[in-house]
């Protein structure tokens, strides 16, 4: 089970993780890929790399959200035999300072109980100790009964904001939104990247007047990546193509290397996030104070 936030001033785990932290990281790994024993290994090593916040995805077999390299990693995770109860019991086998999410689609929450419904899954997710929920394709339109369980289980529900998404749309979103808000770096699926998007800064900047954390992601793979993306005023980086293509390239090796690497690109990743931290503070600071009529 993840280890609990101290927090007593926000609304959340998840949001306290983030707040406090500023600014935070947050990483993304699939669950079970190559196995589940593995999986555990590299969420205590991201743990102790420096993310603030933890998501596993729990596999399905169509994400439609995702690029290749998650798509494989899903497909590795559902040859190797992962369901569901595997992943819970995972979570509730993890003993973490970050708070973990789960990232899945909407099917498999639907279908997780005796009938289609949403309070199972809700349920058994908050049992092991899980903070939160993403859901790439539930609308936030679909979104009450989710909203309401997890309301009731102390669950934050995280929606993905597009560069597309204004109007009453991100209105609808914004209202459903808790922990924080997934800002989508670009249009299109997940997928490491040598640049970040121009799209960030609109992205963030029409989301201003909300006050809910903005973390941002889709196309990050490097420290300089997140240095960038605080400095646009992002609360926080989120990072997953990129650790999943380590788990890829070093899991055959071994449980150890594979966790080795994982660590050492959370620290990179983090220390990225903390030099775009301190441009802001810097800017701020050397910004002269008004004259005074």
């Amino acid at each position: 089970m993840s280890g609990e936030s101290t927090a007593t001033e926000y609304d959340s785990d998840v949001e306290a993780a983030i707040r406090e932290n500023h600014p935070a990281l947050i990483t993304y790994i699939t669950a079970g890929d190559p196995s589940l024993e593995d999986t555990k290994a590299y969420v205590e090593a991201l743990d102790r790399g420096g993310s603030d916040l933890i998501e596993l995805g729990l596999p399905f077999s169509e994400p439609i959200a995702e690029g290749p390299t998650i798509q494989a990693a899903i497909n590795r995770a559902l040859e190797a035999g992962t369901t569901p109860e595997g992943f819970f019991e995972l979570i509730d086998d993890l003993e973490t300072e970050a708070p973990l999410l789960v990232m899945t689609y909407y099917n498999m929450i639907l279908q997780y109980g005796p009938s289609a419904a949403v309070r199972p899954f809700v349920e058994r997710a908050a049992e092991t100790g899980l903070s939160g929920i993403i859901v790439p394709d539930l609308p936030a339109e679909e979104a009450d009964p989710l909203r309401e369980a997890c309301d009731d289980h102390g669950l934050d529900l995280v929606f993905i904001v597009a560069p597309t998404t204004e109007g009453e749309r991100l209105e609808r979103i914004m209202s459903q939104v808790s922990g924080f808000a997934y800002v989508q770096a670009r249009l299109g699926t997940t997928g490491a990247r040598a640049d970040v998007s121009n799209a960030t800064h609109d992205s963030l900047s029409r989301l201003d007047d909300y006050d809910v954390p903005k973390a941002v992601g889709f196309g990050v793979s490097e420290g300089d990546h997140a240095a960038e993306i605080i400095d646009a005023g992002a609360d926080g980086v989120i990072v997953g193509s990129a650790l999943v293509d380590i788990v890829a390239e070093h899991g055959s090796a071994g449980e150890a290397p594979a966790a080795d690497a994982l660590e050492a690109k959370a620290r990179e990743l983090k220390r990225g996030a903390l030099r775009g931290g301190e441009t802001l503070t810097n800017d701020t600071e050397d910004t002269p104070e008004p004259e005074q009529p």
